[in-house]
């Protein structure tokens, strides 16, 4: 599902215009990432919590030259924990199914 596509989806169900669906998504988004920037954690009940998380310095190799070690500096990361009714739901799916 893209963007676009959820925002046609609450705009057929809601019936409100999709410019103004994809203005509060939009701006939905841009909150998050201002929040997370910040070094803040977002925390959406019964979805889950995005957070910054700060990846150590390591040490890594090249696949086509292993015997070369190259150093992969610190850097920061989002991370994305699932709360507990998605993790349920998720946890119910039928894997065969999940390509």
């Amino acid at each position: 599902m893209t963007k676009r596509d959820l925002v046609v989806r609450i705009a057929r169900e809601t019936d409100l215009v999709q410019n103004d669906v994809a203005e509060i998504v939009q701006k939905t988004l841009d909150y998050i990432t201002e929040e997370l920037i910040a070094g803040r954690s977002i925390e959406l009940r019964n979805f889950g919590v995005f957070e910054i998380k700060v990846r150590k310095e390591r040490k890594g190799r090249n696949p086509n030259k292993p015997q070369d070690v190259v150093k992969i500096p610190e850097r920061a990361v989002v991370k994305f924990r699932a709360g507990k009714e998605l993790k349920e739901a998720v946890e119910k799916l039928d894997t065969a199914s999940i390509k």
